[in-house]
């Protein structure tokens, strides 16, 4: 019997784990995970205590960034792992439960939606895309021209942003597009900020792609060769990543 002062922290659901693949893994709150099973699935779970990881603390603890960066490192570590030794279905992070048997019915009464889930992925890889506007250097207006010759400047560099706006996203559409038929399933994400990303360029597609284990080369083969074959956008290919993209299953 648990705590009633602890919660379990859900990472992720399998068809089977292992002790081996969780080995010395440390995750949220420096606990080490374990398994929960119900019939052919297993939830690979934590305690956590509730005085940090109860709702209410959750909605308190959310406002500290360095905080919630920690905790997310350790909920990603072990569903990493995981991924590595077998398909898994990652939860979304913060999806706690009061007791094992919780994790248990959910496991039972949404058995079919996670096995799907795990179907879907097995033998997959999650891959990400990110295309970037290719900025084209503009004129200097001229402080010293005249003021019809300094607006009719400003103008033109404004058409030609626009303009190569609408070329890059035509372009990662195209590209969207391309890549989509060599991938098993893709979705796409809001474009990241600058600060985010952590590239100056403007982000105008953020892709994610379940690409067969096979095709991994081909497919990064097809993104340097889109990114050589269009001038207004520049691809960033990333991963591999769990495949958080694509488990369609949200614990509530």
């Amino acid at each position: 019997m648990m705590a009633a002062d602890t919660g379990v922290w859900l990472y992720a659901v399998t068809a089977g784990v292992e002790k081996v693949a969780l080995g010395d893994l440390t995750g949220v709150a420096g606990v080490p995970p374990r398994s929960v099973a119900d019939g052919e699935l297993t939830a690979v779970v934590g305690d956590v205590p509730l005085s940090k990881f109860g709702e209410e603390a959750l909605h308190r603890n959310f406002e500290d960034f360095d905080w919630l960066a920690e905790v997310a490192r350790a909920h990603d570590g072990v569903i990493a792992a995981l991924s590595a030794a077998g398909p898994v279905v990652p939860i979304r992070l913060a999806t706690v439960y009061t007791d094992d048997d919780g994790v248990r019915l959910v496991l039972r009464e949404r058995a079919a939606e996670f096995t799907r889930a795990l179907e879907h992925v097995t033998g997959r890889t999650e891959w990400g895309v990110k295309v970037f506007l290719v900025a084209k250097a503009e004129p200097d207006p001229g402080e010293q021209s005249s003021g019809k010759a300094y607006l009719m400047r400003r103008k033109a560099a404004l058409a030609n942003r626009e303009d190569g706006m609408r070329r890059a996203v035509g372009q990662a559409n195209a590209v969207h597009a391309a890549l989509s038929e060599l991938a098993t399933d893709a979705r796409t994400h809001p474009p990241q900020s600058q600060a985010l990303a952590g590239d100056d360029a403007q982000m105008v597609l953020n892709a994610a792609y379940l690409v067969d284990d096979g095709d991994t080369q081909r497919f990064a083969d097809a993104v340097a060769a889109c990114d050589d074959d269009n001038d207004a956008i520049r691809l960033e290919l990333t991963g591999p990543w769990s495949p958080y993209s694509f488990s369609s299953v949200e614990e509530t």
